[in-house]
This record gives C-alpha cells, structure tokens and sequence, in this order.
C-alpha cells in the first residue's frame, strides 16, 4: 500500500533527513511517487543553491538516512527494467563476463576489447 503525504508528514515530523537525489521538477515528482509508493517516506525540497537562484528548476528528494538502500534498490530496479525494456540489456554467461560490469552506454557484458566495449565501441578505458 503506497504511504500518503499524511503519512510521510508523521514518520518524518522529527526524522533527520538527507538529500539522496537532485532532479528536474518532472523526474523528481516522478521518482517521490516511485519512493510513495514502495513505501519509502521521503519529500522533496528546492536545493539551499534555489535560494540564490543558481539551479533553476531543480528538487532535492529527501529520506532517512536509513532509508538510502532502499531508494538505491528502488533506481537499479527501475535502471534494470528501462535496459529490458529499451532491448539493450544483453544475455552473457558467466564465462564471458568474468566479473567486468556492463557497458553504462548499451549494457553490453563482457571484456573490453581495446579499451571499448565490444558491443557498441565506446572507448571506456
């Protein structure tokens, strides 16, 4: 059941908050509701830079520090689906992955060729 603004108010009344992200006003929105609802109280708040006017349009989401993890899980998670989606999240067994991590252009896995992935060529080394 995803947490409503009533609720957050309560948890965080006297809970120590952080920033865990800074994003435009939609994306922002976006991922509070995300956080809502998976149960993750956070707010979101203009940066201390907004009283300056220096970041323009820009929100700062905020949770518990406790809460970290679970906002990290909350973007792999919805990364891993958008590469899934997108069709660029490749099929490798462990035999050619050898540990390296994907390319963070085309997700491609496997060893550098070069110092490019071998799956797109961006010079990555």
């Amino acid at each position: 059941m995803a947490l409503s603004h009533n609720d957050v108010e309560q948890v965080l009344a006297d809970a120590e908050v952080v920033p865990c992200l800074q994003a435009g006003v939609t994306d922002a929105k976006e991922l509070l509701s995300a956080c809502l609802e998976a149960e993750i109280p956070a707010v979101l708040d203009r940066p201390e830079c907004c009283e300056t006017g220096g970041c323009g349009t820009k929100l700062e989401l905020l949770v518990r520090p406790e809460d970290l993890p679970r906002v990290q899980a909350l973007l792999h998670g919805r990364w891993q689906a958008m590469l899934e989606r997108e069709g660029t999240l490749e099929e490798a067994s462990a035999d050619d992955t050898e540990g390296d991590p994907p390319c963070p252009a085309c997700g491609h896995l496997g060893a550098l060729v070069e110092g490019a992935c071998a799956g797109c060529q961006l010079q990555l080394a």
